[in-house]
C-alpha cells in the first residue's frame, strides 16, 4: 500500500472502520452494506480502498452533481492519472445532444478499461444508460502507434477514412486529420490534445501531444492509440453495458441504490434508454457490490460520522467548537482552496488567542465532516466562510476552439491595407516576382487610379489591415500624390498633443500628495476571506495593484478593464472597503439605474455583518429619500453611495470623499465626464470597464494612467454555448425546456417596445408552463424595479426585455439568452448581452436569432460569425480587433481621435501613438521614466534587397493564408530568443525547413545587426554585399562611437572598402550566402580595439 499518496498524511489507512472495510471485501463476501458516510469522508474511503486492495473501484453515484464532487475530491489527492470519470456522450441525454467534451472524456475511460487499467472510475444513472463499444470493436477500430514503428502513410491515410475521421489543412476538432510533408496530425478521441506523428521516410520518428489552439507540441510520448467517435451508433450497436465490460474482480460501489434503480426505471418506462433497473440487478448479482448510504436498517458497517456544523461566519462559534474537539483528542484538519485563504483564517482565529492545533491542508474538498470514530475533524473553508464551491471537470475540449482567434485579423485578399508611407491600398494577394533570376515572395497592393505596389516581404512591418470605427470606408489617395502624408501629418500632431496631454495628466498625479491608506486590517480580511468565489491569478494581481496605489503617497488612477463576469466588481469592493476602514467615504457612479440598484444588491451581501453605512441613488428613489440620502452624504453619516450621474451634482457636498469607483466611463455623458475629471483631482479614483483594450494600445495607455487586466475566468466559469438560429418556433420552445427543466431562468431580448407585448403573447403560448414578465425603458421606474428584483429573486422564469438588461444584471440562476433579430446589433452590444448569462457554474447557452444569413448584408453576418464562434471565456478580449476594440480605443481617447482612427487606420493610429509617448518618455519627461529606459537605435528600419531565394515556398506551407501569418509573425518578432521559438514552432509544425526559408530566418538576424551598426539598407546581390550608411548626414550616428569604430576598423579586412556614391557604403566581394553576409557584419561587432 503506497501511504505517500494518502491525503496529506490523514492517514486513513488506519482507520479502524476503513480497516474492517479492507477486511469485509478480503473474505469475498459479495454484498455489502456500508451507512453513515457523511461529507467528502466517502471520497476518503474510495481513495483508501483503491490504494489497498489494487483492484479497480467503480463508484455509481446517484446523479451526475454527485459523481463530479467525488471525481473533483478524488483527483485532488491522487490526480487525474489515478481516477476516471465516464459521463453520457449527450449534453442532454433526453434530447440526444451531444457533448464533445463528454465523448473525450467517456472515450478515455473506455479505452483504459479495454487496455486493463486499473483505476477509480467514477459514473452516474444518465451515463450507464448508453452502451459502451465492446473490447473487440474498440480494438478492430484503434490504430495503436509507437517511435520506431515502420509506417506506410498512405497506408494511415486509408485507415482514418475508415474510421470516418476527416483531412482537412490542419485539424481543428476531435475526428480530425491533416498531412503536411513529413508531418501527420490526428486528434483522436482518447486524447485531450491532438497527436503530431513526425515520419523519416516510412518511420515514426518523433510522437507528440500539441496545442489546438496554437498549433504548436506540448509534450513528447512513446506511443500513441488512435480510437474513433465511441459516441458512433456503428460501434454501439456492438456494445455492452459498463457493468459487463468492468474488471471483473472490480469493486463496485452503488450510492443510495434504490434511488439509481429509480432513475433507471423511470427512464426506461419513457423510452427514454433501453437499460432496465431489472437488467441492471441482474448484471449485479455476480459482482462485488458495496451498497453506500441506503438508509437501510440492516447494514454490515455503519459509521459514526456528521456533516460539518453551520457557522455563518460566525468565528466564535467555530472557535468554541474547535476548542471543545481539541479538548476532546480530536484531530483537527482545515482544508483550504489557496494558502491566502488558510493565511486570512489564521488572522481572523488568531483574535480569539486559540491555544489549540489544527493542521491547514491547502487542497479543497466538497464538504467537511466530523469522524467520531476515529476522532477526527474535517473542515472546508469553503462551508466556514459561505463560500461557493464548485467541482473542476477537465474540459477536453470546446468546439469553439475550432476557429483560431487570429483568422478574425486575418489579411485576405480584397481587404483595406494601410501602408504607414504610401496609406491605405487594397490587398490583392501573394505573388511570386523575379529578382535577378530568383524567385522572391511580395505583398501586391492596389492604389488610387490603380496603381500598383509590390512590396517585399521584408517589409511586412510596414503594413497593417485597415480598421476604422463602425465599419467607416477609408479613402485611397493616387501614389505619390502626397494627399497620404498630408493627412498622416495632420493626425500626427494631433497624436502628440493627445500623448503629451495624457502623460503631463499621469506625471501631475505622480508629483502630488495624496491620502496614504494604512495595510490591511483584520477586517478586510474577513471580508475578502467570505469571497463565494476562488480569487484568479488575475484578480489577486488586480488587488494587489489597486492597494498598492492607495498604501502609497500619490492619489490613485487606475482602470481595471475585464470581460464580462471576471470579477471587477469583487476587486472594486475590497477597494471601497479599505478606504471606509480608513474613514473615508466612497462613491461608486454607474451608467444605469439599474446596474445602480444592482451594485446596491451586491453590497448587502458582501458587507452583511460589517459596520457600515451605504444606500443608492437612481430616478427611481423618492424626492425625500433622495433629500435624506444627500444629507447623510454631507454630513458624514453614511460611507458609501452607489448611484448615477445623481451622486456627481453640485448639491452633494461629501463629507470626506476618499474614493471614486467609476463603472463604464465610457458611457457617460460629456457633462458627467468634467465632473468626474474635476474630482480626480482630490480623491483616488478606480475605474472599470468590460469594454477590450488593444493590447498594442495598452502600452500608450500605461504611460499615462495605471492599468489592470482581468483576463482569466473565474475556476467554476463554464464557457457561453452560442449558437446562431433562425426564428424557428420548434427550436426556441425546446431550448426553453431544457433551461426550464434544470430549474433556470431565461433572458429573452426583442428591442421593439411596441410590439414587445404581443412578443409576450406569443411566448406565452408557446411555452404556457412558464412565467413571463416584461421589461423595457417605458415602465415606471419602481415597476420596472420590482420586475427587475422579482427575476432576480427567481420569481418568474422568462424574462422578455428590450436592451435595458445589456449591462450590469447579475442573475446567477439565468442561463439561456435569447437574442432576435441580433443581426441589427453592434458587436459589443451582442458581448455584453450574452455576459448576462453564464455567470454561475451552470453550462450557459446564448442563442442569436436572425433572418436567412443570405438576407444578411455582409457586416452583419461578419458580427454574428464573430461572437457566434468566441464563447470561450474571456473571448471579449479575443474577438481580435474588431469594432469592440476599435470603439473600446475611441471612448477611451475623445471623439476627434475617432475621426484619425478612421482616416488612417487603428493599426496606424496606434502605432504613431506609440511613437510619440516613447519619444516623450526620452525627452520631456525623461526624469518621469527613468526606470523604462532602453536601447535606442540611430534607425528604425532596414531594407533588405537580396537575389537570394528567400521565402516559404509552396511545397512547405502550400496555404497562401498560412504563409501570409508567418510572414507577419516574422515581422513582430524583437530578438534572437524570439527567433529561435519562431524557427522551433516552424519545424514543429511543417517538418524539415528548406534551404530558402533558413535564408528568410537569417535575414532576420542580418536586419537586426545592420540596425545595430547604422546601416539603413543592405543589398546582397551578385556575390556583392553593398551595406549603406543612414542617408542623412547631419544625424547624430556619425559622432557615434558605433560609427567610428566601423571607420576604424574597414582597413583590417580584405574583402571589404568604403565607398561614397551619392551615399557612403561599404562593400563586401564574395558574399555566397545570406549566413556569409551575417558573418562579414558580425565582425563590425566584435572588434577588439
Amino acid at each position: 500500500m503506497n501511504k505517500g499518496l494518502y491525503p496529506n498524511g490523514l492517514n486513513h489507512h488506519r482507520s479502524l472502520k476503513f480497516q474492517k472495510l479492507r477486511n469485509l471485501i478480503s473474505k469475498n463476501q459479495n454484498k455489502i452494506k456500508i451507512e453513515g458516510l457523511y461529507g467528502s469522508s466517502l471520497s476518503f474511503l474510495l481513495i483508501d480502498i483503491f490504494l489497498s486492495t489494487d483492484r479497480q473501484v467503480f463508484y455509481l453515484s446517484n446523479c451526475k452533481e454527485n459523481a463530479s464532487y467525488t471525481y473533483t475530491d478524488i483527483t485532488e489527492f491522487i490526480g487525474n492519472e489515478n481516477c476516471n470519470l465516464l459521463p453520457s456522450n449527450y449534453r442532454n441525454y433526453k434530447n440526444k445532444i451531444k457533448d464533445e467534451s463528454n465523448i473525450l472524456n467517456r472515450t478515455k475511460t473506455i479505452s483504459d478499461i479495454s487496455e486493463k487499467k486499473t483505476k477509480i472510475i467514477i459514473s452516474y444513472p444518465e451515463a450507464i444508460f448508453e452502451k459502451i463499444p465492446n473490447e473487440r470493436a474498440i480494438k478492430d477500430k484503434s490504430i495503436d502507434i509507437k517511435v520506431g514503428q515502420e509506417l506506410e502513410l498512405n497506408n494511415v491515410n486509408e485507415k482514418l477514412f475508415e474510421l470516418n475521421f476527416e483531412k482537412d489543412d490542419y485539424v481543428q476538432q476531435p475526428g480530425d486529420f491533416a498531412i503536411r510533408g513529413n508531418i501527420l496530425d490526428i486528434f483522436s478521441y482518447a486524447y485531450t490534445n491532438p497527436l503530431r506523428f513526425e515520419f523519416d521516410d516510412n518511420i515514426i520518428e518523433s510522437i507528440r501531444e500539441f496545442n489546438i489552439d496554437t498549433q504548436y507540441s506540448v509534450k513528447e510520448i512513446k506511443s500513441a492509440k488512435i480510437t474513433p467517435d465511441i459516441s458512433n451508433q456503428n460501434l454501439i450497436d456492438r456494445g455492452d453495458s459498463i457493468i459487463n465490460i468492468i474488471d471483473p474482480n472490480a469493486l463496485i460501489f452503488v450510492e443510495e441504490i434504490d434511488s439509481v434503480k429509480k432513475s433507471l426505471h423511470e427512464n426506461y418506462i419513457a423510452n427514454i434508454n433501453d437499460y432496465s433497473d431489472k437488467l441492471f440487478e441482474k448484471e449485479l448479482k455476480e459482482k462485488k457490490l458495496i451498497s453506500v448510504n441506503n438508509f437501510s436498517k440492516q447494514n454490515d458497517l455503519k459509521f459514526d460520522m456528521i456533516q460539518q456544523p453551520s457557522f455563518n461566519k460566525r468565528f466564535e462559534l467555530l472557535n468554541d467548537d474547535l476548542e471543545k474537539h481539541s479538548k476532546n483528542n480530536y484531530k483537527i484538519n482545515i482544508f483550504f482552496s489557496n494558502k491566502e485563504q488558510s493565511n486570512r483564517f489564521e488572522q481572523i482565529l488568531s483574535k480569539f488567542n486559540y491555544n489549540y492545533e489544527f493542521k491547514s491542508i491547502i487542497k479543497p474538498i466538497h464538504k467537511g465532516f466530523i469522524n467520531h470514530d476515529d476522532l477526527k475533524v474535517c473542515y472546508t473553508d469553503h462551508e466556514i466562510f459561505n463560500r461557493y464551491h464548485r467541482y473542476k471537470i477537465q474540459k477536453k475540449y470546446s468546439k469553439n476552439k475550432k476557429v483560431n482567434v487570429e483568422d478574425l485579423n486575418q489579411i485576405k485578399v480584397g481587404d483595406y491595407i494601410t501602408h504607414i508611407d504610401h496609406g491605405v491600398g487594397i490587398y490583392k494577394g501573394l505573388t511570386k516576382i523575379d529578382v535577378e533570376g530568383k524567385k522572391q515572395e511580395a505583398i501586391k497592393l492596389l492604389y488610387g487610379e490603380n496603381d500598383t505596389l509590390y512590396l517585399s516581404i521584408h517589409l511586412f512591418h510596414k503594413i497593417s489591415k485597415y480598421k476604422s470605427r463602425d465599419g467607416a470606408k477609408p479613402r485611397i489617395f493616387k501614389l505619390g500624390s502626397g494627399a497620404w502624408d498630408r493627412l498622416k501629418q495632420k493626425a500626427k500632431t494631433r497624436i502628440k498633443k493627445l500623448a503629451f496631454d495624457l502623460i503631463r495628466s499621469y506625471a501631475k498625479r505622480k508629483i502630488s500628495k495624496g491620502f496614504k491608506y494604512k495595510i490591511d486590517s483584520s477586517m478586510q480580511n474577513e471580508l475578502e476571506a467570505a469571497f463565494l468565489y476562488v480569487d484568479t491569478e488575475d484578480q489577486i494581481k488586480a488587488t494587489k495593484d489597486v492597494k498598492s496605489d492607495m498604501e502609497s503617497d500619490n492619489p490613485m488612477d487606475r482602470l481595471i478593464c475585464g470581460d464580462v463576469g471576471f470579477g471587477k466588481t469583487e476587486v472594486a469592493i475590497r477597494a471601497a472597503f479599505k478606504a471606509i476602514d480608513n474613514g473615508k467615504q466612497v462613491a461608486i457612479l454607474v451608467p444605469t439605474t439599474i446596474l445602480a440598484f444592482q451594485h446596491y444588491k451586491t453590497l448587502i451581501k458582501r458587507f452583511k455583518g460589517f459596520p457600515i453605512s451605504f444606500d443608492y441613488l437612481n430616478r427611481f428613489r423618492t424626492k425625500a429619500e433622495k433629500n435624506r440620502i444627500i444629507s447623510d452624504l454631507n454630513y458624514g453619516k453614511l460611507d458609501l453611495i452607489v448611484g448615477t450621474h445623481q451622486i456627481v451634482n453640485d448639491v452633494i457636498q461629501y463629507h470626506n470623499l476618499g474614493l471614486l469607483i467609476v463603472d463604464e466611463e465610457q458611457k457617460f455623458g460629456v457633462n458627467v465626464k468634467e465632473k468626474i475629471r474635476s474630482i480626480k483631482e482630490n480623491v483616488d479614483v478606480l475605474t472599470l470597464t468590460a469594454t477590450p483594450i488593444p493590447r498594442t494600445l495598452q502600452y500608450s495607455l500605461m504611460s499615462a494612467r495605471d492599468l489592470s487586466i482581468i483576463s482569466t475566468a473565474p475556476s467554476n466559469r463554464v464557457p457561453i454555448e452560442s449558437e446562431v438560429i433562425r426564428f424557428n418556433t420548434k427550436s426556441i420552445q425546446k431550448a426553453i425546456r431544457y433551461e426550464l427543466d434544470r430549474g433556470g431562468q431565461i433572458f429573452f431580448v426583442h428591442n421593439k417596445i411596441d410590439n414587445i407585448n404581443e412578443f409576450g403573447k406569443w411566448l406565452e403560448n408557446l411555452v404556457p408552463e412558464a412565467s413571463i414578465k416584461i421589461a423595457h425603458s417605458k415602465i415606471e421606474g419602481k415597476k420596472l424595479e420590482t420586475i427587475m428584483l422579482d427575476f432576480i429573486e427567481n420569481k418568474f422564469d422568462i424574462l422578455l426585455s428590450t436592451t435595458i438588461i445589456e449591462s450590469g444584471l447579475d442573475v446567477p440562476n439565468a442561463n439561456t439568452i435569447f437574442i432576435n433579430n441580433s443581426h441589427h446589433f453592434g458587436l459589443s452590444d451582442l458581448h455584453q448581452m450574452r455576459g448576462r448569462v453564464g455567470r454561475s457554474n451552470k453550462r450557459a447557452f446564448c442563442y442569436f436569432i436572425t433572418p436567412e444569413i443570405s438576407s444578411l448584408t455582409s457586416e452583419a453576418k461578419k458580427r454574428i460569425d464573430a461572437v457566434g464562434q468566441y464563447s470561450e471565456l474571456g473571448a471579449g478580449f479575443n474577438i481580435a480587433m474588431k469594432d469592440l476594440e476599435i470603439r473600446g480605443a475611441g471612448d477611451l481617447l475623445g471623439g476627434e481621435q475617432s475621426g484619425f482612427i478612421n482616416d488612417i487606420g487603428f493599426e496606424t493610429y496606434h502605432k504613431i501613438l506609440n511613437e510619440a509617448v516613447e519619444e516623450l518618455k526620452n525627452t520631456e519627461f525623461k526624469k518621469l521614466f527613468k526606470e523604462s529606459e532602453k536601447e535606442n537605435y540611430f534607425i528604425k528600419d532596414v531594407v533588405i534587397d537580396t537575389d537570394f531565394e528567400i521565402l516559404f515556398p509552396n511545397r512547405f506551407v502550400s496555404q497562401v493564408n498560412e504563409r501570409l501569418k508567418l510572414y507577419n509573425k516574422l515581422s513582430e518578432l524583437k530578438d534572437e530568443n524570439d527567433l529561435n521559438k519562431f524557427r522551433n514552432e516552424l519545424e514543429d509544425k511543417y517538418g524539415n525547413i528548406p534551404l530558402e526559408s533558413e535564408n528568410l530566418l537569417k535575414s532576420i538576424n542580418l536586419k537586426w545587426t545592420a540596425q545595430k551598426l547604422g546601416f539603413e539598407k543592405i543589398v546582397i546581390k551578385r556575390n556583392k554585399m553593398l551595406c549603406y550608411f543612414i542617408s542623412d548626414n547631419s544625424n547624430s550616428y556619425f559622432d557615434s562611437e558605433v560609427f567610428k569604430n566601423i571607420m576604424k576598423n574597414i582597413s583590417r579586412f580584405e574583402d571589404c572598402e568604403l565607398k561614397e556614391k551619392n551615399k557612403l557604403y561599404v562593400i563586401f566581394d564574395n558574399v555566397k550566402s545570406i549566413n556569409h553576409a551575417l558573418s562579414n557584419l558580425d565582425r563590425f561587432q566584435f572588434i577588439d580595439d
